[in-house]
């Protein structure tokens, strides 16, 4: 079954509202028409009975009311409209007027409402002396007819006015719908072409309602996301390819120049070692992939265990010392923290920035490691002298592939611009974050770690 489009639900949503508000006010005026009718009729009843009590004022037998009959049927004469009959104490007829009335009219007192043969009538009982109790009593019979037929017509035009009503919500409201739905069909025909070539369209906030602005500003930003996360990947191809090209040609052009003649074992052999430098960078550069791609699918998961930093960052620093030697720059750490945090990771992330700081340290710099405890946390710093970044790159250090220095950026079988990356996605794996800061020839990177996460 076709399921029903949206502006035809809400179509038929404006005509069944309207039946029900049409429908539910006409029977209330309805019945407010019947209830003022019957107070109308209690009110000339009430009026007949009082002219009909003088007439017969002193009236309590049968004899008597022979005596005043002739001033009985004048009074009748005035009032047409309606009937009257009298009955003595013992329920016997003394009188009734025009003709013959039906014997099994309602005897309690009181207005009642009677239909005999297609015909309304309203009965009104009540004693001709209310202060005795054997008084006779009166009957009178008031033919309603005509306000029957005017509630009938009532009826029938509340009917009509519902359907018609309805009919006309519905067209109406059928074209209200379309209009309005007007912006849902654009985004519809702009979200139908979107494609990986035509990211950059963007629905106009400013011509959107009320209603659907927040929607077409989270459509934008999802299609913003969609972009910059289509340009990520494509550069990110773009850029494993120009990685890999490198590695790969130098093993094609060994391989083939060791191939063009006959060799000496030493020859083969050297070869050999040359290809398997390169093999084991192209190994690293695709385990860094697999890793970083296993942080953007959130599947780091770091182990917990307790970690004096100071101890973790001390052996780092006696692990690079001799290259630092050999470079002539200081190394030194200053504070202590501990966290609970992933031991591997986070000596992964610290060795990053350390090699990062000591290829861009000129001789006789320095590296200084801080460590400081925060109310709600810890911040490691990593710094060291040198010529600064400048501030417009610094968003990018943290891209994969990216190298600052542009004598790097051709690619290099001993850098792939990857370690910043990573350690971001260890930083973050463990909630935390990492920024750059560059002033006054020292650089430095600042990582903000919780205690507990």
């Amino acid at each position: 079954m076709r399921r029903l489009s949206l502006g035809s639900r809400l179509a038929l949503l404006f005509a069944a509202c309207t039946a029900v508000v049409s429908l539910t006010a006409g029977v209330l005026f309805n019945r407010a028409s019947e209830s003022h009718f019957i107070e109308l009729d209690q009110q000339l009843l009430d009026a007949r009975l009082g002219a009909l009590r003088n007439s017969l004022e002193g009236v309590e037998s049968r004899a008597d009311f022979q005596q005043r009959s002739a001033r009985l049927q004048a009074e009748i004469k005035l009032s047409p409209e309606l009937a009257l009959r009298v009955s003595g104490a013992d329920g016997r007829h003394w009188f009734s007027a025009p003709g013959a009335l039906p014997d099994d009219l309602p005897t309690q007192a009181g207005l009642t409402s009677l239909r005999i043969g297609g015909t309304a009538y309203r009965v009104f009982n009540a004693s001709l002396n209310p202060s005795k109790a054997d008084s006779p009593q009166l009957t009178l019979i008031l033919d309603i007819t005509h306000h029957q037929h005017f509630l009938q017509r009532m009826q029938h035009l509340i009917w009509l006015t519902v359907g018609l009503s309805a009919l006309a919500t519905a067209l109406l409201g059928a074209w209200a719908a379309r209009s309005g739905l007007r912006p849902l069909r654009r985004m519809s025909e702009i979200a139908a072409g979107v494609s990986a070539s035509s990211l950059t369209q963007r629905l106009p906030e400013e011509q959107m309602p009320p209603e659907l602005a927040e929607l077409a500003q989270s459509f934008n930003a999802m299609l913003a996301r969609l972009d910059d996360s289509f340009q990520r990947l494509s550069a990110f191809s773009a850029d494993i390819a120009h990685e890999l090209r490198t590695p790969l040609s130098n093993l094609l052009t060994h391989t083939q120049v060791t191939l063009t003649r006959p060799r000496t074992l030493e020859d083969y052999r050297e070869t050999l070692h040359s290809n398997l430098e390169e093999l084991q960078w192209m190994a690293q550069l695709v385990n860094d992939m697999l890793y970083l791609a296993k942080a953007d699918h959130g599947l780091l998961t770091p182990r917990r265990e307790a970690l004096e930093l100071a101890d973790e960052v001390d052996a780092l620093l006696d692990f690079f010392t001799p290259l630092a030697e050999e470079n002539r720059v200081r190394l030194k750490r200053e504070g202590k923290a501990s966290l609970a945090g992933d031991r591997g990771m986070l000596r992964r992330a610290l060795s990053n920035l350390l090699d990062n700081a000591l290829r861009f340290t000129p001789e006789d710099g320095e590296i200084a490691v801080k460590l400081e405890s925060l109310p709600r946390g810890l911040r490691v710093s990593v710094e060291n002298t040198g010529e600064g970044i400048a501030p417009g790159l610094l968003p990018q250090l943290f891209n994969r592939f990216y190298r600052a220095d542009p004598a790097r950026r051709e690619g290099s079988s001993e850098h792939a611009g990857l370690g910043l990356a990573i350690t971001q996605s260890i930083v973050r794996a463990h909630g935390g974050r990492i920024r750059c800061e560059s002033e006054n020839g020292w650089t430095r990177f600042v990582i903000d770690l919780p205690t507990s996460h």
